[in-house]
């Protein structure tokens, strides 16, 4: 997730050439801001205000068709300067804090927490802070990780350049090795999700934020606790009480990245990746809603990049191969990291022995060995 030095016009590859264009710099400025989440509204009114200015000049008969256009535009006007006072200066009632969710067992949890895009002004409670400071060490302990490279996590309390998030001003900053290690990057993705988890269970609300966060503004809260010759930040977590305040646009956003991918699609045998399997069906039902907290993992761009080959020996599942289908250095990895943390707590939940182990150079053999997808990371069901 590092942010692309910009290079001079002659160096830049030609697929980000656009980045140049000054219209490209405008939308930059108005997204970081956080006035692009308007832009949709505001062209709305002005358009409905150009129907009614042309009805009327070319004499439109009946006239409501010239009033139904500046009604539609005093409603969306209406509503555009209710989210800028609202959410962009914060003129609202105070909310309350969330309840906790300490009803819902892990599976329902997983599938209760979605992507928060707008939060209270209020700071975390100093008991829920330090209850979430604690998780987050525990889960970035050396013993905790599949790898051997150490990560961490680092808190900042002020508000970060970030897209599309509104109100954001406490982060998580998940920080590997500066020099790449993938499996350092996955256990970012795995480690970071269950502090997300346990944070939903708490009644707090979180985002994971890659792209979309600006690295200068990062490194810059960061002070003194980054060091670029040994530190790389590879994505931060929004934290914080959701607010039911949000703009038109961030609604509609939020609610068409809530689109996955059937399970039919993200799971199959050890064949061919193009072998699909019946999840709800023996011998796989065993492992009953793991592959659904699986399926609404979150990932960079709502991108579903993880896949799952399942290795059958005598009728039954013996390896869970996790892998992703693009060549992403840190999205990918970060995605099969989240992948991994969800199906590890499903299965401790179903009480299905296993343990996750980082795969071999080549942890498949016999045929079409070699046409299979390299995996990461393994799920090993337990010998009974």
């Amino acid at each position: 997730m590092t942010k692309i030095a910009r290079a001079t016009p002659q160096a830049k590859p030609p697929e980000i050439w656009f980045e140049e264009l000054p219209i490209w710099k405008v939308k930059e400025w108005l997204q970081f801001t956080g006035w692009l989440l308007y832009i949709a509204n505001t062209v709305a009114v002005l358009l409905m205000l150009g129907l009614a200015g042309i009805g009327a000049l070319i004499g439109v008969a009946p006239m409501f068709l010239v009033w139904l256009p500046l009604g539609l535009a005093g409603i969306l006007a209406a509503k555009l300067c209710f989210d800028i006072a609202t959410v962009r200066f914060d003129i609202r009632p105070r909310e309350p804090i969330p309840a906790t969710k300490t009803g819902l067992d892990v599976f329902d949890l997983m599938r209760a927490r979605v992507s928060c895009r707008s939060f209270q002004s209020r700071n975390l409670t100093l008991e829920h802070l330090n209850e979430l400071l604690e998780t987050a060490r525990k889960e970035s302990a050396p013993e905790n990780q599949l790898g051997t490279h150490p990560i961490r996590f680092e808190y900042i309390a002020a508000p970060l350049t970030v897209w599309p998030v509104v109100g954001g001003h406490e982060f998580l900053v998940a920080i590997a090795p500066a020099k790449y290690n993938r499996m350092s990057v996955i256990d970012i993705g795995r480690s970071l999700q269950k502090v997300i988890i346990h944070a939903t269970r708490m009644g707090l609300s979180t985002c994971w934020i890659g792209p979309g966060a600006d690295q200068n503004s990062v490194i810059h809260h960061l002070g003194d606790r980054y060091d670029s010759a040994k530190d790389h930040v590879i994505c931060v977590c929004a934290v914080g009480y959701a607010s039911k305040f949000r703009p038109v646009a961030l609604r509609y956003m939020q609610k068409s990245m809530r689109r996955r991918l059937p399970l039919e699609k993200l799971y199959s045998s050890d064949k061919t990746s193009s072998s699909l399997i019946d999840t709800s069906k023996a011998p796989f039902d065993t492992f009953g809603r793991c592959y659904e907290v699986c399926q609404w993992s979150p990932s960079s761009y709502n991108r579903q990049s993880t896949r799952c080959n399942v290795v059958m020996e005598g009728g039954k599942p013996v390896r869970f191969d996790f892998y992703p289908i693009t060549p992403s250095k840190y999205y990918a990895a970060v995605a099969v990291g989240i992948w991994c943390a969800n199906w590890e707590m499903g299965c401790e939940a179903l009480d299905q022995k296993g343990h996750l182990a980082v795969a071999s150079p080549n942890p498949r053999s016999g045929e079409q060995a070699e046409d299979l997808p390299q995996c990461d990371v393994s799920w090993i069901v337990a010998r009974t």
